[in-house]
């Protein structure tokens, strides 16, 4: 793009991708959810260009593109809609927004579960607060960038992923009410282990309509649910004894969405009893529980998936791991001792290979800070 010739950007903006650490497909059932930012981000450039609607987007291994600011509409290439949504959806709280030039790169794995799209989404959000004198709070940019996935995206995330982008502490993960949005850090401390990804390289295209489906699905429960007692608002507020008094009602497919969203909320809870108390062999043992949950009620595995996390259980030096992300391929998340690390990636990955012909790629990831400023 032209603008490239001569771009000196006038802030760098770090967003960062996150891992859930445990806590998934809750934060749309209004539950608890314990996620972290993570190193691996995405870096935005901006600068204001002095026109009053023109804007050009160059993105990193993609071909760039313009927009007017007054001509806001859902692009059929999919990624721009990330850009377009968060622009429609600020120009419904401020009148300040102008033109401007943007670079964006990123060394997130695409459809690796890390959510590049929060992390997409926030950190133009942050950019453009930044570079226009916006004023928006770190929590209106969080659900804004959330409104920009449904209005545009077309997909009804809830709202973990963005506030995780925004609003993580290095070196803590944040257990996150859904419904109230209120949160606490907690710190995380797991040596001698380290956090291991391990991207399975696949995406089954099932991700975005089943999010959905499963959405409804969970729904669905909630309004049989509703009719024993009217004041359930969502699966939040159901208990175990209460969802099997009503499965005579349900069928087995919705009985067993609405069985893993409880037993979820009830692990995360765990899980931050574990951390704070330090009991590294609960910690490991509710991550294996929840991918059992994941995999067999839920249905957002994959075989992928599911031969890593029971090729985990070999090693007397993994404490657990579990699928992280929305499903269906992206990344397992390993709790290794950090002696045993590169063996650990050694051997999983020659499994992999003969098993699906595919090249797994690891790496840790630690703990990090939120959407920020690098450089003014």
């Amino acid at each position: 793009m032209q603008f490239l010739e001569n771009f000196t950007p006038q802030y760098t903006i770090k967003s960062p991708g996150r891992i859930n650490f445990i806590g998934e497909h809750t934060d749309y059932n209004m539950g608890y959810v314990l996620p972290t930012a993570i190193e691996n981000s995405i870096t935005f450039k901006v600068a204001k260009n002095q026109s009053d609607t023109i804007c050009n987007v160059y993105s990193v291994g993609y071909e760039g593109f313009s927009l007017n600011l007054n001509e806001l509409a859902i692009s059929d290439v999919e990624w721009q809609n990330y850009v377009l949504g968060t622009l429609n959806e600020l120009s419904k709280l401020t009148d300040k927004l102008r033109g401007f030039d943007c670079t964006i790169e990123s060394n997130l794995p695409l459809g690796s579960g890390l959510s590049s799209s929060a992390a997409m989404e926030c950190g133009l959000a942050f950019a453009l607060n930044t570079l226009f004198d916006l004023g928006l709070e770190r929590k209106e940019m969080v659900t804004l960038s959330q409104r920009a996935e449904h209005s545009f995206v077309g997909t009804q995330c809830g709202i973990m992923d963005q506030f995780a982008s925004v609003m993580s502490k290095e070196g803590h993960v944040i257990l996150l009410d859904c419904q109230s949005l209120a949160y606490e850090h907690i710190p995380i401390a797991i040596s001698p282990y380290k956090l291991v990804m391990l991207n399975t390289k696949v995406s089954h295209n099932l991700a975005s309509s089943e999010y959905n489906t499963r959405k409804k699905e969970c729904e669905e429960g909630v309004a049989i649910l509703q009719k024993v007692n009217p004041t359930i608002g969502s699966l939040r507020d159901v208990t175990m004894p209460m969802l099997e008094a009503a499965k005579t009602a349900m069928t087995a497919t919705v009985y067993n969405r609405c069985a893993f969203i409880v037993a979820e909320n009830e692990r995360v809870l765990a899980m931050v009893k574990a951390l704070k108390e330090n009991k590294l062999d609960a910690v490991g043992r509710i991550l294996y529980e929840a991918h059992e949950g994941i995999s067999k009620l839920y249905e957002v595995s994959c075989p992928e998936s599911d031969f890593l996390v029971a090729f985990s259980k070999k090693y007397d030096t993994v404490l657990g791991a579990r699928q992280t992300g929305g499903g269906f391929g992206g990344c397992t998340l390993n709790i290794v001792h950090e002696n045993d690390v590169d063996r650990f990636i050694k051997e999983a990955t020659e499994a992999y290979k003969s098993a699906f012909n595919i090249a797994l790629e690891a790496f840790e990831v630690q703990p990090s800070g939120g959407t920020s400023v690098v450089t003014v």
